[in-house]
């Protein structure tokens, strides 16, 4: 029997993703939608699609080429930050467990006051992140990468920079396949750490729907936007649709469009 992570892992057993080491089968559908690309173009920039209709076994993408390319993940590695966290103890309660400040102004001012693991992930605060990975240290921080089998698992570059600046990638169907992990909660870590990081993240609601994710964004912490991100899933009913998107963020304009842009694919594709 095909389960849920082989049917996804193994798309490239289809010819439009690059091989991952899954086992060779073949998921029950996929497809390429080029018609996904415009909602880019019509933005006047580029990037990738991917959603995966958990309860149809089906893959759908925007392209072949940059939805296998692997990037910097940014700030949705506030995910598995989050839980890596939970799991050793350096946040207790993603509620009580209070961030200070450190009194250095910078240019996002919600990120200029003391915030608890909730609120640092509503406002994407780097520095609070990167507080929490400096405390989890490098030897536990490439355990459970590695037990996730987290992107190229590289933290190279630095125990607060390697998802920012450093050596960290992961393409959007690695990010698809790690999300899905957690909605189901059947990562390696224990059944409270996935609860609570689900319970975090961000809400969105569109209709009858609502959309869980985390946005990530290149340069976010120096003002120069260059990548975006997109991740989580969708839950219509009973239906869910886990995805990730990225897209070239060089204008300043360009970074409320990973939202609009994410709930248009999802809508095209019946997940909204």
């Amino acid at each position: 029997m095909i389960n849920r992570r082989q049917a996804l892992g193994v798309v490239a057993a289809v010819g439009f993703f690059p091989s991952r080491g899954f086992a060779n089968v073949a998921p029950q559908r996929s497809e390429i939608r080029e018609s996904l690309a415009k909602h880019f173009s019509a933005a006047g920039t580029a990037g990738t699609f991917v959603g995966y209709k958990v309860d149809e076994y089906l893959v759908i993408a925007s392209d072949s080429v940059r939805s296998g390319e692997a990037k910097l993940p940014a700030s949705t590695f506030k995910i598995p930050n989050s839980i890596i966290a939970l799991e050793t103890g350096v946040v207790g309660d993603p509620d009580t467990d209070v961030f200070k400040w450190d009194g250095i102004k910078r240019p996002i001012e919600a990120w200029n006051r003391d915030h608890t693991m909730r609120t640092a992930i509503a406002a994407s605060v780097v520095p609070v992140y990167q507080e929490i990975a400096r405390r989890i240290g490098s030897e536990p921080m490439q355990k459970y990468l590695d037990l996730f089998e987290y992107g190229n698992r590289n933290i190279g570059g630095g125990i607060d920079q390697f998802w920012l600046t450093g050596d960290l990638r992961i393409d959007p169907v690695q990010q698809v396949d790690f999300v899905d992990r957690l909605r189901r909660g059947v990562l390696p870590v224990s059944k409270r750490s996935q609860e609570l990081v689900r319970d975090i993240l961000p809400v969105t609601k569109v209709g009858d729907a609502e959309i869980r994710a985390k946005s990530g964004l290149l340069g976010a912490e120096r003002g120069e936007p260059s990548l975006g991100w997109m991740v989580g899933w969708a839950e219509k009913g009973s239906a869910n649709t886990v995805f990730a998107l990225n897209m070239d963020c060089a204008e300043p304009r360009l970074v409320a469009e990973r939202m609009k842009i994410t709930q248009l694919c999802l809508g095209e594709i019946g997940a909204i």
